[in-house]
């Protein structure tokens, strides 16, 4: 599976950065702004896996690779 970039959105939140892949639509969050896209990169990993044997992404789509903020 070849490499893609995605957008983040970080924004502080009461609590928490949270952090939105607006590409996919896929949130996460965490106690810092590093954190916040850290888990991000995770849960965008997560879909994405979960997604290629899926009608979703192809099997040759993309995968995780960089983030803008």
């Amino acid at each position: 599976m070849g490499k893609r970039r995605f957008s983040a959105v970080v924004t502080k939140g009461e609590v928490a950065y949270v952090s939105y892949c607006p590409e996919l639509g896929v949130a996460s969050q965490g106690k810092t702004r590093t954190g916040a896209l850290a888990n991000l990169k995770e849960a965008v990993g997560l879909y994405l896996e979960e997604a290629e044997g899926s009608k979703v992404i192809r099997k040759s789509g993309p995968s995780v690779s960089t983030f803008y903020a």
